[in-house]
């Protein structure tokens, strides 16, 4: 071989190194689909991939966790191909094919938050670390949904939010492996406003009864920002703690206090709780500077009326969703979900079942699995048919803007089911708010 071949072969190598160090300096990937990297969990081969549902099957919230793993179950069959397809026939856009995600069947794991944030961390790790899912789901408290949010990001696993109220979940907790489809305490307190005051008025002296804990501070808040805004005066804010059962010391000094309105910033059975022993006071009975005494629970859902019975009769609130709205994605998953179990679906079900279709749906769309990609499907995406009318996925702060529900307990209901009545279907443009004005930073895309 001569000297100049040699040189040549040398050269060749060296090329080729260079070439091979480029490559692995290269982004994390070259056209769609097509990744150089690993990332958490990836089903890589596997003819499955991994879903994490993350309930309150025991607590305060209980009620609404067996609803909500009713319904991601649903989802599962639904995305696999089996039983009528439920939202997947209304949904617009959608790439779902009714063959798992990305052709990998879907499998799940489950965990119990507990109704608390330290036990709701640590049954995600477990299902991150442990269990391998790509994506996970879950939560009926805020607080749990903050928690296992920020993990969420720390993984660089996606986490698509059950119920959870709190401004502060897409405000200054916020994170981009978050997703919230649920609405929040400011849109409540902007859809309530108006009906608040065209029936009580602009002269009114409020009493808020609060759960301790981040969406009980921020749906005082916006409902406070809301009431006083119309003219109201706040008599009082007081906190309680979530899980108390007996709400008689809170309830007490109301009697005296000189409000005319009590503001229930409760959920799940301490709503229920609080409500009932509300009115065994006789609360609802009082007149008080001339005016009848007034209970306001701003958020509630049918779970919540049932264990609530005839004393949430007449009272005013929001909800996200309810099984009564006649559109053709309610009716589909209405009747889908009341063939598999019997009886209407509630928001809770509602919520956590469109949040899985919408996971599912941005990975067809990006064509992987790999976070960052879904992420950007899921920012800025627009939707229809599955609800709540037209729906968009915020990119700024990943928070759903959609039609929000006022709603009244019904004075004669027909059923065990048929509690609410829709007092208004406010449109979301009159809900909607700047995204700055929560502050936090959703982070970056972790690589």
């Amino acid at each position: 071989m001569s000297d100049n071949t040699k040189d040549q072969n040398t050269i060749s190598r060296r090329n080729m190194l260079k070439t091979s160090a480029a490559l692995a300096a290269a982004p994390m990937f070259f056209t769609k689909g097509a990744y150089a990297k690993d990332f958490t969990n990836n089903p890589g081969n596997s003819s499955t991939v991994t879903l994490g549902f993350n309930v309150p099957q025991t607590g305060a919230y209980a009620d609404e966790g067996a609803d909500e793993l009713r319904a991601f179950k649903l989802a599962v069959k639904h995305l696999n191909g089996k039983g009528d397809g439920g939202l997947m026939n209304t949904m617009k856009p959608m790439n779902l094919k009714g063959n798992g995600i990305l052709g990998k069947k879907v499998v799940y794991v489950t965990g119990d938050t507990q109704t608390k944030s330290d036990a709701a961390r640590a049954s995600a790790k477990r299902m991150i670390e442990k269990d391998g899912v790509i994506m996970f789901s879950g939560g009926s408290s805020s607080g749990v949904a903050i928690a296992v949010q920020s993990l969420a990001q720390e993984a660089g696993v996606i986490f698509m939010a059950g119920l959870t109220h709190s401004n502060d979940t897409t405000g200054k907790d916020k994170r981009r492996y978050g997703f919230r489809h649920f609405f929040n305490a400011k849109m409540t307190g902007s859809a309530l406003g108006p009906v608040l005051k065209e029936e009580m008025g602009i002269s009114r002296n409020a009493y808020h009864l609060t759960s301790d804990y981040t969406w009980g501070w921020t749906q005082e808040e916006s409902i406070k920002e809301t009431t006083e805004a119309l003219g109201w005066n706040t008599t009082a804010t007081v906190r309680t703690p979530v899980g108390a059962g007996d709400f008689s010391q809170f309830i007490t000094p109301i009697l005296n206090s000189g409000a005319d309105t009590l503001i229930l910033n409760h959920y799940g059975k301490d709503m229920i709780n609080s409500l009932t022993q509300s009115v065994q006071f006789g609360l609802r009975d009082k007149l008080v500077n001339g005016k009848q005494f007034e209970i306001i629970v701003p958020l509630y859902s049918r779970l919540m009326a049932q264990g609530a019975g005839e004393n949430l009769q007449g009272i005013l609130g929001t909800t996200n969703w309810d099984w009564q709205l006649r559109d053709e994605g309610s009716k589909a998953f209405v009747k889908s979900f009341g063939t598999e179990y019997g009886f209407p679906p509630s928001m809770a079900a509602h919520t956590c079942y469109v949040q899985t279709l919408l996971y599912a749906n941005a990975c067809e769309n990006a064509g992987t699995f790999y976070p960052p990609e879904v992420i950007r499907q899921l920012e800025g995406f627009k939707f229809d048919g599955m609800g709540n009318g037209e729906t968009e996925y915020r990119a700024e702060d990943h928070q759903c803007f959609k039609d929000v529900l006022v709603v009244r307990g019904k004075q004669n209901p027909s059923s065990q089911f048929d509690l609410l009545d829709i007092v208004k279907e406010v449109p979301r443009s009159e809900v909607e708010y700047d995204a700055s004005i929560f502050g936090g930073n959703l982070g970056p895309y972790k690589v």
